[in-house]
């Protein structure tokens, strides 16, 4: 059965962020709010972890378009290259928020996905939850949607269906408020045009 932990954004707990961390180091999987909808993570080290990922989403792992979600843009250079100076601008200008930047992958991804993964996708949210997390976690997580098994809404915005829901596939839940139900603007940036490829909650200022 998952833990469900309860935090807020303006101020998340610290010993409650620390003890999520100390899930995710264990291989753990959680499921967590963004400033979109929330989001299933784990720890990008722990093959096992994210294996179990793609397991839930019912992907092949070396086919899976996970993200990464970063603290900030520091870690930018471990899992990318080749950024241009306009893309650099762009996402500073528009992180932290509802954004996914793909990026061209750094040789890092690689060994991550068992693949041979070119791009890769970039999240800094604007929420306090899961930065906090991935601050004191010291790297990235993993994180794609969480998609309802239900069909006829696509995202569940409420944090304790979601413990009914992923009650036996994940190791916590964290209540972070109701999410929102439109997932980020993704905007492809690894070739020499900026393209938005899936229009969300975030409005592209370019």
């Amino acid at each position: 059965m998952a833990v469900l932990f309860k935090l807020y954004n303006e101020n998340p707990n610290e010993r409650t962020v620390k003890q999520i961390v100390e899930i995710l180091k264990s291989g753990g999987v959680i499921i967590y709010p963004t400033d979109t909808v929330y989001g299933l993570g784990c720890d990008i080290t722990n093959t096992k972890a994210v294996e179990r990922i793609a397991r839930i989403k019912g992907v092949k792992l070396e086919k899976a378009n996970f993200s990464f979600i970063c603290y900030d843009l520091s870690h930018l250079s471990d899992y990318s290259k080749n950024v241009t100076n306009q893309t650099y601008k762009l996402m500073r200008k528009h992180l932290p928020g509802p954004f996914t930047f793909v990026l061209n992958a750094s040789s890092n991804v690689p060994k991550l996905f068992k693949s041979k993964k070119k791009t890769v996708g970039i999240r800094i949210p604007n929420n306090n939850i899961c930065r906090e997390i991935v601050k004191e976690l010291g790297n990235p997580i993993l994180t794609t949607s969480v998609k309802n098994f239900d069909e006829i809404t696509e995202y569940t915005t409420d944090p304790e269906l979601l413990k009914e829901e992923f009650d036996n596939l994940v190791d916590a839940v964290i209540d972070g408020g109701a999410g929102h139900n439109v997932p980020s603007t993704i905007v492809h940036c690894s070739g020499d045009e900026i393209e938005i490829i899936r229009q969300g909650i975030g409005e592209l200022d370019l």
